[in-house]
């Protein structure tokens, strides 16, 4: 004798997925900016760590640029413009 109860199953649901299309806050190196203006601007701005930070300040300096954060355009593009208002190169490719 079956004791479970019977389920069923509609398989006609619809799943709706939204499609974020994501992007990178990029950073560029320049010859201007010292590599304390550029970590505290990442702390302040992106939220990093100083570890992090650092880590991408030294990137930058090293490879000429390094993506920062990843997000949507919405969530960037207020960033870049903040990192631009410290004097420093960046866009949201």
């Amino acid at each position: 004798m079956n004791t479970r109860p019977q389920i069923e199953h509609d398989e006609d649901v619809l799943v709706l997925e939204e499609e974020l299309e994501l992007r990178n806050l990029v950073v560029y190196n320049d010859d201007i900016n010292t590599f304390d203006h550029v970590i505290k601007t990442l702390m302040d701005v992106c939220g990093h760590q100083p570890e992090q930070a650092e880590q991408c300040t030294l990137l930058i300096h090293y490879k000429g640029k390094c993506a920062v954060k990843v997000g949507t355009y919405e969530e960037l593009e207020p960033m870049c413009t903040a990192i631009h208002d410290r004097g420093i190169s960046a866009d949201v490719i």
